[in-house]
């Protein structure tokens, strides 16, 4: 039977989805589910890895289902997921010791601070890695999971494996069982050196993790197994693995140096294409790899935002405000602005620029007018505020072009409110394709390279022939007093770390 389709797995923070492509980058179909947060303290975060592998295995078998597609017909599958997120299992029974820790989990952040009063190690840590320690990474996870469970001879004896959602994914899918992860999840556990492209050992001595628990390291397109055939009744091949950031960067087709992109998802994560050299960004960013192909790394600029789309996720399900994500829209649109009230959504923190892990979410100028209205709007313009200040980190490092543009994408993007309050902030034009679905496109082009429907990254770049386009609207006077009120509540915001230091 003719190969007509590629498929995505996109595990994502709050959903565990699967996308149907065809092999011109057309949407077929997609089906997907939520699992439930797990909140076991403040600041920490977890989830039930059986949560994620019943919700991934039944939208797999929805999509297909939706679609009315004969499997046989899929050429290959692509994974792509939630980074940094790490999980421990035995390696012959595949049993997890305990729940994934989520990469918004802060419960490391106490180790975090002890390992940056060494500023020898975090100029190491900088100069193998491209990150800036954090409790965002895994490294610190692992360490924390091996003294919890009290496993550290099981580790060493080769017992444990670790792994990040695209390790456990495949162990768990696959009939093959393999212990791998690719080169764009590996780069996010502040454990692998991105330079000589392999785990660093003097990494892996000053957290104390054997290199026989960590998985072996791939190119992001290559064939690594097969689906079990309980699953869809034949072994459709897996022929690709990237971070959903990695594999947004991929579908938006930023093959040259110097294109970016932002994803609006749980979190807002910019790339930008920073061609083949290994280069040290400022302080306030990350470099990190785009993605490895034929053995050959790209690298990419990153800086990111903790809580961008979760926001609205809060306003639904804690603050219940809303009944659903679309629903913010339409409150917001309903005041003309948020009344002076700002909402810095630092529930985990505070990512790129200010890298802050005391920062803690802050409401500023209530009065007793303030409605429901106004913060839920203030909530969905603190997510454009989180990215201008990301986008002014990049800008300041690469001196990009007074004629650039913002392509985006994540499901954030169906917000008109929120795409033109973005743009205006940000004084530039962003495009934003019709098909949201970039990062399950993204390593669906991946699985294509990796089973041979493509011959070359540049036969994936397919035309976006119906793009929006937002250009800026508001003006300067409007835009700078909205941006002096940000950095005001911002400051605030950051009061929280004096009060730790003191």
């Amino acid at each position: 039977m003719t190969a007509k389709y590629l498929m995505a797995l996109d595990q994502g923070t709050t959903s565990s989805r699967a996308v149907l492509f065809d092999l011109n980058g057309g949407f077929i179909a997609s089906a997907g589910y939520e699992f439930p947060q797990i909140y076991p303290q403040p600041g920490w975060v977890e989830h039930d890895p059986e949560d994620i592998l019943r919700t991934q295995t039944d939208a797999i078998r929805a999509v297909v289902k939706k679609a009315g597609i004969d499997p046989k017909e899929i050429a290959a599958i692509g994974i792509t997921n939630q980074r940094e997120t790490t999980l421990v299992w035995e390696r012959t029974t595949g049993k997890c010791l305990y729940n994934a820790i989520v990469w918004q989990c802060r419960r490391t952040a106490e180790a975090v601070r002890k390992l940056c009063r060494d500023i020898g190690v975090v100029r190491a840590i900088r100069a193998k890695t491209g990150l800036i320690p954090d409790a965002y990474f895994s490294a610190t996870k692992i360490r924390w999971l091996i003294d919890k469970l009290d496993i550290q001879q099981r580790v060493n004896d080769g017992e444990i494996c670790f792994g990040t959602i695209d390790s456990f994914l495949c162990r768990q899918l696959l009939k093959e069982e393999p212990h791998v992860t690719d080169a764009t999840n590996a780069g996010r556990t502040m454990l692998f050196n991105i330079e000589k492209q392999d785990w660093d050992e003097d990494l892996l001595r000053l957290f104390n993790i054997p290199r026989c628990s960590l998985p072996t390291v791939i190119d992001n397109a290559a064939m690594i197994g097969h689906l079990k055939d309980d699953i869809l009744g034949v072994p459709v091949p897996v022929c690709a693995m990237a971070g959903d950031q990695h594999a947004a960067l991929f579908g938006q087709g930023c093959l040259e140096k110097g294109l970016v992109k932002n994803t609006y998802g749980t979190g807002c994560f910019m790339l930008m294409n920073a061609g083949d050299t290994f280069d040290q960004p400022s302080e306030k960013l990350l470099t990190t790899l785009a993605w490895r192909l034929g053995g050959r790394p790209t690298y990419a600029l990153e800086g990111s935002v903790f809580i961008g789309g979760a926001v609205v996720q809060w306003l639904r399900d804690e603050m219940h405000f809303i009944d659903t994500a679309a629903a913010s829209e339409e409150l917001a649109l309903s005041v003309k602005d948020t009344g002076g009230v700002t909402l810095i959504p630092a529930f985990n923190g505070l990512g790129a620029p200010y890298w802050d892990m005391e920062a803690r979410g802050t409401l500023t100028g209530i009065t007793r007018g303030t409605g429901r209205a106004h913060i839920v709007r203030a909530a969905l313009e603190s997510i454009a505020f989180q990215s201008y200040d990301l986008y002014q980190a990049m800008c300041a490092h690469v001196k990009l072009s007074e004629g650039n543009r913002l392509l985006a994408d994540g499901g954030a993007c169906a917000n008109k409110f929120l795409m033109q309050f973005q743009c205006d902030i940000l004084g530039v034009p962003m495009m934003v394709p019709k098909t949201l679905e970039i990062t399950a496109l993204g390593v669906a082009k991946l699985a294509g390279l990796g089973i041979g429907v493509y011959s070359t990254p540049e036969e994936t770049v397919f035309k976006q022939t119906e793009s929006r386009v937002f250009t800026p609207s508001m003006d300067e006077k409007e835009r700078q007093a909205h941006l002096n009120r940000w950095q005001k509540a911002m400051k605030a915001a950051r009061y929280w770390s004096e009060l730790q230091e003191a």
